[in-house]
């Protein structure tokens, strides 16, 4: 039979596991690991924010916030994008395909104000995953709330390589400002 991990000694185990992680890990991957639902795993991590664990929920799993700091310093700057739905791939794509990490989208809503939602893509594989989680889910894109303007908070390990991301971005049409 397979062990039932109880509360504090399976909350402690989710952070170490997302310490040793070099990639997101899932809700339903910490519950099948522990013996618990799924529910118990969001429940337990809400518990770990509270206690100010920086986790962070990504459309590919739960990290640490901040972990990749660790294995260098990332450039980072804020863009602002203005496209339609349909196009949202092939933005994805123009960035991650000149070495950038996607981590967000910001749009500012009329009474929330700034809404922020992280998407985490560095590749077409996790673009794809992201597009296709969308799609299947029914959900609509952020910016559909804006008319199809959003911020993204992109990464790189160099200068240059964001430089080369927002160009080929500008040139598409799909740049409105750089902040």
């Amino acid at each position: 039979m397979t062990k039932k991990w109880l509360g504090e000694e399976r909350r402690s185990n989710i952070v170490t596991m997302l310490k040793e992680s070099d990639k997101p890990i899932t809700g339903s991957a910490f519950a099948e690991q522990m013996n618990v639902s799924r529910q118990v795993i969001v429940q337990d991590i809400s518990l770990l924010k509270a206690k100010n664990n920086p986790i962070l929920a990504t459309s590919q799993g739960y990290v640490l916030v901040g972990k990749e700091d660790e294995k260098g310093v990332k450039h980072q700057r804020i863009i602002v994008s203005s496209h339609t739905p349909a196009q949202t791939k092939h933005e994805l794509f123009l960035l991650v395909d000149h070495g950038v990490t996607v981590r967000d989208v910001i749009v500012e809503h009329p009474v929330y104000g700034d809404l922020t939602a992280s998407i985490m893509v560095s590749n077409r594989v996790e673009a794809e995953k992201f597009i296709r989680k969308i799609e299947l889910n029914k959900a609509a894109y952020l910016s559909e709330l804006t008319g199809g303007v959003h911020l993204h908070t992109i990464e790189a390990p160099t200068e240059d390589l964001l430089d080369e991301a927002i160009a080929v971005l500008k040139k598409e049409g799909y740049l409105l400002e750089e902040k």
